[in-house]
């Protein structure tokens, strides 16, 4: 019987059914606590610090998902280069329409993009050739945590409704790194 439970619980972490509720994310030794609903990932990638899953909302077409990127001290581009960058994966008018924001979290300044409409998907993202994908009602919460080590692009994404949904999770959050 143990047997069975152990390999229920690693097929189900493998797959990335496990909540977060006790998953601690670190950003240059500021730390917060990631909301119960998401998800923990495997990283599929070594520039994603962190990974997250989020059950879709009924109706919506698909689930989300909250990264956290680090290409490294210095890397990554400028503020208002990723302000723009982030703005251009939205179909116009919904650039024009993006609500940014800034504040501290403790000593490190954030700056904070909500963006929503229809989002155009590409895969890979920087791939010139890739076809892009509308996705109609998609949202996007971006933030660059600008620390002394970082800076750190922090997203969730997903259909409108799902990211509605955990926008105050997803906000206290960030707000909450010590």
């Amino acid at each position: 019987m143990n047997r069975w439970m152990a390999a229920i619980v690693t097929t189900a972490f493998c797959a990335g059914a496990i909540p977060a509720a006790d998953v601690v994310v670190d950003l240059d030794g500021l730390k917060s606590k990631a909301p119960a609903a998401w998800k923990e990932q495997k990283s599929t990638s070594s520039m994603r610090k962190a990974q997250f899953k989020i059950d879709r909302a009924e109706g919506d077409s698909e689930d989300a998902e909250v990264i956290v990127f680090y290409f490294g001290k210095g890397q990554g581009g400028g503020v208002e280069e990723n302000l723009k960058r982030w703005k251009g994966q939205f179909k116009a008018p919904a650039g024009d329409q993006a609500k940014t924001e800034k504040f501290k979290v403790g000593d490190v300044q954030v700056t904070y993009l909500d963006i929503q409409g229809v989002f155009l998907s590409k895969n890979p993202p920087f791939d010139p050739n890739a076809k892009t994908i509308e996705k109609p009602n998609f949202r996007a919460l971006n933030a660059v945590f600008a620390s002394a080590n970082g800076p750190y692009f922090i997203r969730l994404a997903g259909p409108d409704k799902t990211v509605s949904a955990q926008k105050k999770a997803f906000d206290d959050w960030l707000k909450n790194f010590k």
